[in-house]
């Protein structure tokens, strides 16, 4: 009889059974859920994760294209990246595998 009337007690405070309801609601069943909240927050880290990869490649790209600005850079540029060469000369490609 004791368990029943602690329970009794419980339902009949409407203040309790408000806000036990509304927290419920609220944490699982509504569109913005605690589910939905974790998934968007890890959405957001990776998304900010990208935008500081993608910052770090601009900045390579912007360095590239700053020495390509000059002969010798353009010169560097052909050779080391698209192999050419000049009439004379012999070029020995060194990979590792």
């Amino acid at each position: 009889m004791n368990g029943k009337a602690t329970i009794l007690k419980f339902i009949k405070n409407k203040f309790l059974v408000t806000i036990v309801v509304f927290s419920v609601y609220a944490l699982f069943l509504d569109d913005w859920d605690i589910f939905h909240l974790i998934k968007q927050n890890q959405k957001l880290t990776e998304l900010t994760n990208q935008k500081m990869e993608t910052k770090e490649k601009l900045v390579i790209a912007k360095t590239s294209l700053a020495k390509l600005k000059t002969p010798s850079g353009i010169e560097t540029f052909a050779r080391e990246e698209k192999f050419f060469k000049k009439n004379d000369e012999d070029i020995f490609v060194i990979s590792y595998e």
